[in-house]
């Protein structure tokens, strides 16, 4: 693809503040989503009503402020920058995972990445989905080029998720974030599902978008989740395929894409926090103003690329 170096899509500062709104708009679906893992909070979830007081966004969020960081410092990804952004900023009480938390601990301690990454799961590396679910605001730091972005995010996933499931994942989601935050406005739910179809490898997950794709006319979100998963098992391709069928369906409109995100449950902190980055690459989906004040603050390292 031929790109004006002079255009706002492609200067650094256009980049950023894609990859910016990209990264609130993740947080508030994070945050938010959260929240519905309060039993206390199962009956506004079914009466589509907010919880009360602050959210406090989790490690969703947490690792994609280091995505950003990096982008910001080096304007591609480094690997050994993420991982060392990772580890330094890793709260264990944002909720990750057991062996990302052992990982990131090692790492922090002079272990290599390289070699903690591999070993994971016996040597198959994980197939979670966190890779996929910090990794929307690069998709709109190369909204000129989803190539481009596929390839970063394809980078991005190996400091701690080296399984080839849980690197489509996070391809996908990059190249749909770049796909919503194109010059012109947002793609068809079609386009957009077909143009990820078409920039990733064979694979579970793609197979998955695949589906995703011919169910694109249904209405129900939960017969929809019952084919596709909806994070239950917390992989990539139990994820990804319907998270980004729900947010295919609702580019441009962020408060109808949360609410049919959430209503299935499974992980929905992280189905959200996908389908809020994806949405608010693009311009016109950015979350709504109360949510965004009520959704914990983002930390001022990231744009400083600290």
């Amino acid at each position: 693809m031929t790109v004006d170096s002079s255009s706002p899509e492609s200067s650094s500062l256009g980049r950023l503040e894609r990859a910016l709104s990209s990264l609130r708009g993740l947080s508030v679906g994070d945050a938010l989503g959260s929240q519905f893992f309060v039993p206390a909070n199962y009956p506004l979830l079914k009466r589509r009503e907010l919880p009360s007081g602050s959210w406090q966004w989790t490690d969703d969020t947490e690792m994609a402020c280091s995505v950003v960081a990096v982008l910001a410092a080096h304007h591609r990804i480094d690997q050994d920058a993420l991982a060392l952004s990772f580890a330094e900023h890793h709260d264990f009480d944002r909720g990750y995972g057991p062996a990302v938390n052992r990982l990131l601990r090692l790492v922090r301690e002079g272990g290599d990445w390289r070699e903690l990454a591999s070993a994971l799961f016996k040597g198959q590396g994980s197939w979670g989905n966190g890779a996929a679910m910090r990794i929307a605001p690069l998709g709109a730091w190369y909204a000129d080029d989803p190539e481009q972005a596929t390839h970063q995010a394809e980078i991005s996933a190996y400091p701690t998720h080296q399984h080839r499931e849980a690197v489509v994942g996070a391809m996908a989601v990059a190249a749909a974030a770049a796909l919503a935050a194109a010059p012109g406005g947002p793609p068809s739910a079609e386009a957009l599902l077909d143009g990820v179809i078409a920039l990733v490898p064979k694979s579970a997950v793609g197979a998955g978008l695949r589906r995703a794709r011919d169910m694109l006319d249904y209405g129900d979100a939960g017969t929809v989740a019952a084919v596709l998963g909806c994070g239950r098992r917390t992989s990539a391709h139990d994820t990804v395929p319907f998270a980004l069928w729900s947010a295919a369906r609702a580019l441009g409109d962020y408060e109808t894409a949360f609410w049919t995100t959430s209503q299935v449950g499974g992980d929905v902190d992280t189905t959200c926090a996908i389908v809020g980055g994806v949405l608010a690459a693009g311009k016109a989906g950015t979350p709504p103003t109360e949510w965004a004040e009520r959704t914990e603050a983002l930390p001022g390292w990231v744009a400083a690329g600290g």
